[in-house]
């Protein structure tokens, strides 16, 4: 039989991710500059620099050193408030639809609640409140990393949960769902045999869609004062450096491509499983 070849994008998005996976546990550890450290001789070096090939910002940090430290934080909040939200709205959605009655009506309700307010408020005004340092005890804030992920998190369980509803919908009314409830097998049984795992690979390639879109509001969210801390992460190295772009362009350019190329490689699997997922279904 003919091995099912993949497409070249598949190899160079799972090479970026992987790369990106990499930086994420060992990239501190490497043998580069310090991404703190401050190489006043050589602020503002361009592309290709000697000792910065990536050049370095106005306050002379090396832009190489500074992406590989910001991909960890980047990837982290990310793939964190992904996960955690898949899981609790993913939960919250397959009960809905299975148990239907008024606990669908309630869970329903509060999926459509949160979605009315805005999305980018709602975290912006939850990271605002909760990490806002108190000027008289400064230890008091949370840090900023955790709002930020608890925010996104609060933001994604209702989308990700309506997902999870519709999906689980289409499989509860299958036959061999209620060959199963016919031969009196327990609903959890059925839950965790049937529906969840039907459910959880749309889930997959949804979540792949939402990991890239979490990285790009991680950096609007930096640029509007309440992202992480400057020169933390990816979107917040956009932050701190957007104010040079016309005389040091790189400084916000390196950043902003790191970004792109996550961003099109998630979206590229959350398409290629989707498509999966759908070939699947039509054979069902």
């Amino acid at each position: 039989m003919e091995r099912d070849r993949k497409p070249i994008g598949f190899y160079l998005s799972t090479a970026w991710l992987g790369l990106c996976a990499f930086l994420s546990a060992f990239g501190d550890n490497l043998p580069i500059t310090d991404w703190k450290a401050n190489d006043f001789e050589r602020a503002g070096a361009g592309l290709f620099s000697p000792g910065h090939i990536l050049g370095a910002d106005f306050d002379g940090v090396d832009m190489l050193a500074a992406v590989i430290h910001g991909t960890r934080w980047s990837i982290v909040i990310s793939f964190v408030s992904v996960f955690v939200a898949s899981i609790l709205g993913g939960a919250l959605g397959i009960v809905a639809a299975y148990w239907r009655g008024w606990l669908d009506s309630v869970i329903t309700m509060y999926f459509n609640v949160t979605l009315s307010v805005p999305t980018l408020i709602l975290t912006l005004a939850m990271v605002a409140v909760f990490a806002s340092p108190d000027p008289f005890n400064p230890q008091a804030a949370m840090p900023r990393i955790l709002v930020l992920i608890i925010s996104i998190t609060f933001v994604l369980i209702p989308i990700l949960g309506r997902i999870a509803r519709s999906a689980a919908l289409s499989w509860t009314g299958r036959e061999f769902v209620m060959v199963a409830e016919s031969v009196g097998m327990k609903r959890r049984q059925i839950l965790w045999s049937h529906i969840v795992p039907n459910v959880v690979p749309s889930m997959m390639s949804v979540g792949f869609l939402a990991a890239g879109v979490v990285i790009v509001v991680e950096g609007g969210l930096a640029i509007l004062g309440v992202g992480t801390d400057p020169g933390q992460s990816w979107g917040s190295m956009l932050a701190k450096n957007r104010g040079d772009i016309s005389i040091v362009p790189h400084t916000t350019l390196v950043p902003a491509a790191a970004i792109a190329l996550t961003v099109m490689a998630l979206n590229y699997f959350g398409d290629y499983f989707r498509a999966r997922i759908d070939g699947r279904e039509s054979r069902i």
